[in-house]
């Protein structure tokens, strides 16, 4: 039984291709390594649970970017003077192509996601004023022995 550690592997590999991802890391403590290049991506699978021939696990996927604040004034109340914007929408396609990606797979490997994630916005999180977005669903894999990764 190798699910969760497949499922790890398989959601970094994922991240690593993404053109617009630099970081990706694992667990709850987001961006406490300060050696991270954003954008970063991180995977959490925060609980799971056993049931005849499969496991199913909650997984959470964040895509954040630090926010980056224009130093000349600018009077557009609407707009302001930073990033926040671009990092919504770069963080939101980014977590889109690897959910448009993963439901490709799964269908191919026997394996049930939620039909419509839950996505949550996240604005100046953290230490480091970060920007992008959560995105939490279910997958229910085979109890069985799984390859998903084709690097492993």
């Amino acid at each position: 039984m190798n699910q969760y550690s497949e499922l790890l592997s398989y959601l970094k590999q994922l991240a690593e291709q993404d053109s617009y991802i630099n970081t990706t890391t694992k667990g709850e403590d987001i961006d406490l390594n300060k050696a991270n290049i954003f954008p970063l991506f991180n995977i959490d699978i925060l609980t799971g649970s056993l049931n005849n021939g499969t496991v199913t696990f909650q997984v959470e996927l964040q895509c954040l970017d630090v926010r980056d604040i224009n130093k000349e004034v600018v009077n557009d109340k609407f707009w302001e003077q930073d990033n926040e914007v671009d990092n919504h929408n770069n963080t939101l396609a980014a977590l889109n192509r690897i959910w448009r990606t993963m439901n490709r797979d799964f269908n191919d490997n026997n394996i049930t996601a939620s039909d419509n994630p839950t996505i949550t916005k996240i604005s100046f999180s953290d230490k480091n004023l970060l920007d992008g977005w959560n995105m939490a669903f279910d997958v229910e894999l085979p109890n069985t022995t799984l390859n998903l990764c084709k690097v492993c």
